[in-house]
């Protein structure tokens, strides 16, 4: 069983992935409305979506009642601050809006209805794709359909589905990524390597290996050159590797684990800060508080290298079995980190323009030389 948590080593601190960012007590959305359009020989546009893409189909999440409804198509679309859900009700029967339950918070949405006396649940979505304004939401019955409209927080924010999965997640970090790689860092090479693999295949980058790398490079295995050479002399070659790799893009790069790796050096950071950096920790917590709490004390105290990454994921031990779920906590830090700080994915772009010159993250003007003995200017 594993148990993550992730937050940011920056400004932001995003919750585990196991968990509800800021939670609330649900509230019943009142004043639901019931609408019946005449009918007409050209049938018109029954949302403001109706000019938007195809909408993707969902399936009915866990049922929190004794008796579950039938499985259903839903239709779901995003557009212009907000997204809408429609439910096909016409086989159950509902014909008052009394019959119809829908109760919302910031971050999770529960749709009921009583049926020939039974009541039963349409939809258990326990986290959404992101938050929404929960006091905001409005519902109706329209024909055969019951309609849900949510308003976003975040109104740029495409939704790709309903709720935070693997589909709707590997579907949308990538608006908010940009384009800048993703480097897994952390103590265990065969770990950070089978994550990052998950996460590659999942949002259609590149997945590089450094260990693949360099042992390509020198036709020897990791163990091997460090034997020979020294885990210092490991860690130099993987630096000139992640120098090589810092004007890529569109890549998750798994690095090495241990002393030899370079994230393992406070002064071997410098191209490392190039893409989003992910932590994988692995912790003896006993549980998630626990193991959230010291992923904090290792980022408040800087005593390792890697409490320089951008986001830490706690991680209750390791089974392949669980590599998707780990991938998948990546990717809600990742988005809750960049959602904190919609300029930071600009600022790495930045950083990798002016070649990556160890001023992460004051970056200093153009011109400015590292090895030069003037002072830095952004302090």
């Amino acid at each position: 069983m594993i148990e993550a948590a992730a937050m940011a080593a920056c400004s932001s601190i995003p919750l585990p992935f196991t968990a509800k960012a800021s939670p609330h007590p649900r509230s019943r959305v009142p004043s639901p409305r019931r609408l019946r359009l005449p009918a007409s020989p050209f049938r018109e546009p029954r949302s403001p979506f109706a000019a938007c893409p195809p909408a993707s189909r969902l399936r009915p999440r866990a049922s929190v009642s004794a008796s579950a409804a039938p499985s259903k198509d839903y239709e779901f679309t995003d557009g212009n601050g907000e997204v809408e859900l429609r439910l096909d009700i016409q086989k159950l029967g509902i014909e008052s809006s009394k019959d119809v339950f829908v109760d919302v918070d910031d971050t999770s949405l529960l749709i009921r209805a009583k049926s020939d006396g039974t009541l039963r649940t349409l939809m258990n979505v326990q986290t959404l794709f992101d938050r929404i304004k929960s006091s905001e939401t409005i519902w109706f019955i329209d024909e055969d359909q019951l309609v849900v409209n949510l308003k976003k927080v975040e109104q740029e924010l495409k939704w790709p589905d309903i709720d935070e999965s693997w589909e709707s997640l590997t579907s949308g970090i990538t608006q908010l990524l940009t384009g800048i790689s993703v480097h897994i860092v952390g103590d265990n090479t065969d770990i950070n390597e089978a994550v990052a693999k998950e996460i590659a295949e999942g949002i259609g980058y590149l997945p590089v290996c450094t260990s693949e790398l360099l042992e390509s490079a020198t036709e020897k295995s990791i163990d091997t050159w460090v034997a020979s050479e020294g885990v210092d002399y490991v860690a130099d070659a993987e630096s000139v590797v992640l120098e090589s790799l810092s004007s890529h893009v569109r890549t998750v790069v798994a690095t090495l684990g241990g002393k030899q790796g370079a994230a393992s050096r406070f002064d071997r950071w410098q191209y490392l800060h190039s893409g989003f950096t992910v932590w994988l920790s692995v912790s003896d917590a006993g549980d998630e508080a626990t193991a959230r709490e010291e992923a904090r004390r290792s980022v408040s105290s800087g005593s390792v290298a890697y409490a320089k990454a951008d986001v830490v994921v706690k991680l209750g031990g390791w089974d392949p079995e669980y590599t998707r779920a780990v991938a998948q906590g990546c990717l809600v830090a990742l988005k809750q980190l960049t959602l904190a700080d919609k300029k930071l994915a600009g600022k790495k772009s930045l950083y990798i323009r002016l070649g990556c010159r160890g001023d992460w993250p004051n970056i200093e003007p153009p011109g400015w030389d590292p090895e030069s003995d003037a002072p830095p200017t952004n302090v």
